[in-house]
């Protein structure tokens, strides 16, 4: 299983009153308010202000039992949505996943995404260094007990700190999403083979360092493609674990054959993503 980032509560210990005072009016500054609905929250933090790429994420606390999901939902759910337009002095933002974890969807199926409290973190581009940046995000996302909710929240934050109190935060965020990696590494986690079983079949073998469970994802060349989650498969050999997924959910006229895949893999402390063309 994943670990999943926490959103520390304070700041350290303060010695003096002022000392105290200072970290909060610096935290102030380093994170928006919290936008809260009946079962979730959200915000923006900033990390420190150097050069023309920023690092800042979208900090989410939930609710005991709820879920949020990931960029892919799975069989079920709805992916968050994240509008950066009206920002000043933003010429792009890329978010960042840390690894997902895989729940019951309560139909026979599974989602995808996270629970308690997750940082996404957030790669941006200043169009000039020397200037002002204001991040402004329209953040639409879906929390999830027994029923799905969409919630709808706006979040403002200038990055302004030579050093924020977010950076360790940030970091550790960072720690959690997956790393890139190619298929036949030598890493001790790691995919081995990706390849056709038949002409709707895909199997993978998979490497890993112990008997601990590991999860697999998979996801097409564009959002409109919608795989199914990888399942275990029985097999002979008692070193690799093989997952099996069939062609289902692509979008009218594509075709399996060349496409581009990512493979997203879990282990119960490092993550991966590897990227293959399906022969």
């Amino acid at each position: 299983m994943s670990s999943i980032v926490p959103l520390r509560a304070a700041i350290g210990v303060a010695t003096t009153l002022l000392a105290s005072s200072l970290a909060i009016g610096a935290r102030a500054d380093d994170a928006s308010s919290w936008q809260r609905d009946g079962h979730s929250a959200v915000r923006l933090v900033a990390g420190s202000r150097s050069g023309a790429v920023l690092l800042g994420g979208i900090a989410f606390q939930l609710q005991p039992g709820w879920k949020t999901y990931w960029r892919t939902p799975g069989d079920s759910g709805v992916p968050p949505r994240f509008d950066f337009s009206k920002s000043d002095n933003v010429e792009a933002v890329t978010v960042m996943w840390p690894a997902p974890l895989k729940f019951d969807d309560g139909a026979g199926g599974h989602s995808i995404g996270y629970r308690d409290q997750v940082v996404l973190p957030l790669r941006i581009v200043a169009k000039a260094a020397d200037k002002p940046v204001t991040l402004r995000a329209e953040i639409n996302y879906a929390v999830c007990e027994k029923l799905c909710i969409p919630v709808e929240a706006s979040a403002e934050l200038g990055f302004n700190s030579v050093a924020s109190t977010e950076d360790a935060n940030l970091r550790a965020a960072l720690d959690t999403v997956p790393k890139p990696a190619n298929i036949g590494d030598p890493n001790p986690l790691t995919i081995r083979d990706v390849k056709r079983d038949g002409p709707k079949n895909v199997v993978v073998d998979v490497v890993t360092p112990d008997n601990r469970s590991v999860n697999l994802f998979v996801e097409g060349p564009t959002p409109e493609w919608a795989l199914p989650i990888p399942a275990p498969v029985q097999h002979g050999s008692t070193d690799v674990k093989r997952f099996s997924f069939e062609l289902d959910g692509l979008p009218p006229g594509a075709k399996p054959d060349g496409a581009a895949l990512k493979f997203t893999l879990v282990g119960p402390e490092k993550s991966y993503e590897f990227n293959t063309n399906l022969e």
